[in-house]
């Protein structure tokens, strides 16, 4: 069986830029809803627009794997899926360790996306010794005592961590000593590794932040439009009340010798 441990990818070695790297995964998931719908062939505009990019950015990308479709025809849909999956080496079984199996560890283990896309589930793995044997998606929950080991035995290099902010890096020292050398980290933490290691976050709080502060920002935009509104149409409406006001009094001025003021003296 091959695993991660002794097969690697050559985007590197070839060249192609991390920003582009970033958006394989994109171009390949909805290549791959297309070619369930048994969809032959997509221009790049539609392919663009299903993965959420511009049509150039798109084309730039695949001209770094030799790909450039067909003039009025488009790119060949199931040759594209296994070029990026190639590509990605996602074409081999990439066996997974998950540590830190509470809600967030468990909903990892229930993903039935990994098989689809080259991930094993290898081993499930905490640190409380009331979690061994118990199993989760079907998977018996092993000890984080045995760490070590469990990545020997399955030729492991890619770890998830799903532990406590404070667990964390200890967990991580652990994984890249045992010969782990890509960590997908849940933690709300940042992790210090050294060079060879890569890492990838994802902290749904601060997605969520950025979140707030889009909210934050259209509302205000929102108040200043309504304020600007609201000032714009007494601005257009005071001539009107002025003029009303001006013809008011001209007219409670006038008797029946002509002009005379408002308010006589006394």
């Amino acid at each position: 069986m091959a695993t991660g441990r002794t097969h690697r990818t050559a985007t590197r070695s070839r060249g192609i830029p991390e920003a582009t790297v970033a958006r394989l995964p994109l171009y390949l998931r909805a290549l791959t809803g297309l070619s369930e719908r048994s969809v032959p062939t997509v221009s790049s505009e539609e392919l663009a627009a299903a993965a959420g990019v511009n049509s150039a950015k798109l084309r730039k990308d695949f001209s770094y794997l030799g790909s450039y479709g067909t003039r009025g025809v488009g790119y060949d849909v199931e040759y594209l899926v296994y070029q990026i999956s190639r590509e990605l080496g996602l074409t081999q079984d990439w066996p997974v360790v998950i540590v830190g199996i509470g809600n967030l560890g468990a909903a990892l283990a229930n993903y039935g996306g990994f098989a689809s896309r080259g991930f094993r589930v290898a081993a499930l793995i905490d640190a409380d010794p009331a979690m061994a044997g118990k199993p989760v998606a079907g998977i018996p929950v092993q000890h984080s005592d045995d760490l070590e080991r469990i990545i020997a035995d399955n030729g492991v290099s890619i770890g998830v961590i799903a532990t406590p902010a404070g667990a964390a890096q200890p967990v991580c020292d652990r994984l890249v000593a045992a010969g782990v050398t890509s960590i997908l980290n849940f933690a709300p933490t940042v992790l210090t590794v050294p060079d060879g290691v890569d890492v990838r976050k994802v902290d749904l709080s601060i997605e969520l932040q950025i979140l707030a502060f889009h909210e934050q920002r259209k509302a205000g935009e929102e108040a200043d439009a309504a304020a600007a509104a609201a000032e714009a149409v007494a601005d257009e409406a005071a001539p009107v009340v002025a003029a009303k006001v001006r013809g008011g009094s001209a007219g409670r001025g006038k008797g029946p010798d002509g002009d005379v003021p408002a308010v006589m003296p006394a």
